[in-house]
């Protein structure tokens, strides 16, 4: 005979069962149709999306960044061309000029420093068509500028006009034709050169950026200017293809008198006047009572304002932009 306590659980799971509801009838049973929440998942996908869009735009640009800041110059930093592959550096003496008539037995080929020219190649983003004076060229490396040369056998237009892009307009640049050259692009600054198989090799930004107007002290004269009244941009000195002669300067710069204002910061013109000149220019008509070395004191209006001299004829010089990083 069951107990009174196996009754009560009887009634207990009778009444139990009666109160629930029927899994069938879908009443929110696990075997009711579950609902897929459209509208959360297109949430996260436009999420997902935006967030993709944004990293798309950003990160190059912070890449870039980060590559511009590699090469540029700090005090921490004062030669960033050191993290170039491929740059050759040597220690050149500044201040060695030769005469308009003279040759300089160079080391490297192209040079990117020695003895030169006392008169620099205008290097305010100059492109010359054809091949100009090696001695003249080595003069604006010394004032902190970048020549690019290129073997016009080895370049075609489309690799000369990539290189263009990188001077034309660019202060303290130049470009020019190298005949002989033993490899298709030449990067010179003073002291550090880069010589390239392709004319549109990302270490040519690199090299410009880490060299072009550094003032840490990498080229001689800091502060010195890239245009020149004396050089002829449309009809410059001629490259000289032939091997030097024995009279040739050497590298040592053996017989020259080292010009002491060119190693100043900021010397710009060297003392005793514009180079190129007889004698140089030692004096500027056109100022109250002449200057020290002027032929005769200069003409002036009443009142004492000094007579403007008449302009003479002389060569177009490309505007010099500000310097820019």
């Amino acid at each position: 005979m069951p107990s009174r306590t196996s009754a009560k659980s009887a009634k207990a799971i009778k009444a139990a069962g009666k109160s629930a509801p029927s899994r069938r009838s879908g009443g929110g049973g696990l075997g009711g149709k579950r609902q897929i929440p459209w509208m959360t998942i297109g949430a996260v996908v436009c999420i997902i999306a935006l967030i993709g869009g944004i990293a798309w735009v950003l990160v190059p640009k912070i890449a870039d960044k980060q590559e511009h800041d590699k090469y540029t110059p700090t005090a921490q930093k004062p030669d960033p061309s050191d993290q170039i592959s491929g740059v050759v550096k040597k220690d050149y003496a500044a201040g060695l000029h030769v005469t308009a008539t003279q040759r300089v037995n160079y080391d490297q080929s192209p040079p990117f420093g020695g003895p030169h020219d006392a008169s620099w190649a205008v290097c305010t983003g100059v492109v010359y068509p054809k091949a100009i004076r090696t001695e003249n060229a080595v003069h604006s490396l010394e004032h902190g500028a970048i020549w690019i040369a290129y073997n016009p056998d080895k370049v075609d237009k489309a690799g000369v006009d990539a290189l263009a892009s990188k001077v034309k307009g660019q202060p303290y640049s130049l470009m020019s034709p190298y005949p002989g050259l033993d490899s298709p692009v030449s990067l010179q600054s003073w002291g550090h050169q880069l010589k390239l198989t392709s004319p549109t090799d990302k270490r040519i930004d690199e090299f410009i950026r880490s060299l072009r107007l550094n003032p840490n002290k990498v080229y001689p004269e800091v502060g010195a200017d890239c245009a020149n009244p004396t050089f002829d941009v449309n009809n410059p000195p001629a490259f000289d293809p032939t091997p030097p002669g024995p009279d040739a300067i050497p590298m040592d710069g053996k017989g020259l008198q080292q010009d002491s204002s060119e190693l100043n910061p900021g010397g710009g013109m060297p003392a005793g006047g514009i180079p190129g000149l007889p004698s140089g220019l030692s004096g500027l008509s056109g100022l109250p009572g002449g200057t020290p070395g002027a032929p005769g004191d200069s003409p002036s209006l009443p009142g004492g304002i000094p007579a403007i001299p008449a302009p003479t004829d002389g060569p177009t010089q490309p505007d010099q932009p500000a310097p820019t990083q």
